[in-house]
């Protein structure tokens, strides 16, 4: 079993549960999956999520489905959006004046526009008038509960020793499947 500091390498899918799209992949590590399903996107690099097990830097369910598993093993689970992407949060919707924008943005902000703040926030763009621009920064995925199928492909390390970086410099560049 995986334990907490480990390195995990996975590929995941993640699925809708609910409402009239259910079963619609919504985010994979994939290529084949991202093909065969339509959300192929050419600027994502399709290759294993690596992450440090326990250091909070993954969705939780992601987090605690690798560590009841084994290298090779595969399984699928339906989570609740607390640990998914969380819970839709109003506070995470806020309005810029336009002259804010215009230090986020290029060019003249449209709805349905993707920005990241100076501070890292990134959301979308959910309405523009005169005065100001509103943007939700809440994950696309926030409310939805998901179906993940998580595939385990290996553990690299001790548990609390070396970082992916780490790895990298001793051993080369990660693998890819």
């Amino acid at each position: 079993m995986v334990e907490a500091g480990q390195l995990a390498a996975v590929h995941y899918t993640a699925r809708l549960v609910d409402g009239p799209e259910a079963g619609k992949v919504v985010d994979t590590t994939d290529v084949d999956v991202a093909q065969e399903t339509g959300i192929y996107h050419a600027h994502r690099d399709y290759k294993p999520l690596e992450f440090r097990v326990g250091e909070s830097n993954m969705i939780p369910a992601l987090d605690r489905i690798v560590r009841t598993m084994e290298p090779g093993d595969s399984t699928t689970e339906v989570v609740d959006p607390e640990e998914a992407f969380g819970e839709y949060d109003e506070s995470n919707v806020h309005a810029f004046t336009r002259e804010e924008i215009d230090a986020i943005a290029e060019g003249d902000p449209e709805e349905g526009s993707f920005v990241t703040t100076e501070d890292g926030r990134s959301g979308w763009i959910t309405d523009v008038d005169d005065k100001q621009v509103v943007i939700d920064f809440n994950h696309e995925l926030a409310d939805e509960p998901l179906e993940l199928e998580v595939r385990l492909l290996r553990v690299r390390g001790e548990p609390g020793r070396d970082s992916a970086k780490n790895w990298e410099k001793k051993y080369g560049e990660r693998q890819s499947e």
